[in-house]
């Protein structure tokens, strides 16, 4: 049986984490130690992934800039994504060379946790079909891009428990004109704080 070590990092800068992650995965990939997952916030930061648009970016990086938001592109999978305080952000660093090498079923079990957590206020989340991610009606309450490099995973999801929304107008979330964002407060009425999820 494999281990997982659980690191909750409070508030860290993304290009700490990303630094973090990349050197636990070559941990991990050499052996020297079990499965981890960062658990953590950021200061506001909008992300990029492999598939994203500088245009689903809706203001320019000056304006970014001016609020003291820095732009990362980086190698997980989607398009334009933000973090800020209030979000809990994961970072699962796992072997998928002895988790059965499944990337579909890596991040359906994402979604699985995800949704089962929800339950615990009160909030029945969902999958909607091609769109990775967790849903409450017709609002995106969590993220999921993650990246793969030898069978380690690295980047994860991300899950809105009482982040200030009015950042999500910045961005098109994972290049979507239509859909909306969520928070577990918003539905909830509660301020649970992501240390608490």
């Amino acid at each position: 049986m494999v281990g997982c070590r659980i690191l909750d990092l409070g508030l860290v800068s993304y290009d700490k984490a990303y630094y973090l992650q990349k050197r636990l995965r070559e941990f991990r990939r050499e052996g020297r130690i079990d499965d981890v997952l960062l658990l953590l916030e950021h200061a506001p930061v909008v992300t990029v992934g492999r598939r994203g648009r500088r245009e689903n970016i809706l203001v320019s990086e000056e304006s970014l800039q001016s609020r003291g938001i820095r732009v990362f592109e980086i190698d997980r999978g989607g398009d334009v994504t933000l973090h800020c305080p209030g979000q809990l952000v994961g970072y699962p660093i796992f072997d998928l060379r002895i988790h059965g090498k499944n990337i579909h079923r890596y991040l359906r079990n994402i979604e699985e946790v995800i949704i089962r957590s929800l339950k615990f206020y009160g909030i029945e989340g969902q999958r909607i079909e091609n769109h990775t991610g967790v849903w409450v009606g017709e609002k995106k309450i969590a993220f999921i891009g993650i990246g793969i490099k030898g069978w380690i995973t690295f980047h994860g999801f991300s899950i809105n428990i009482n982040p200030d929304l009015s950042y999500f107008s910045l961005i098109k979330p994972c290049g979507w004109e239509s859909k909306t964002v969520t928070s577990i407060s918003e539905i909830s009425g509660r301020r649970p704080e992501p240390e608490d999820f």
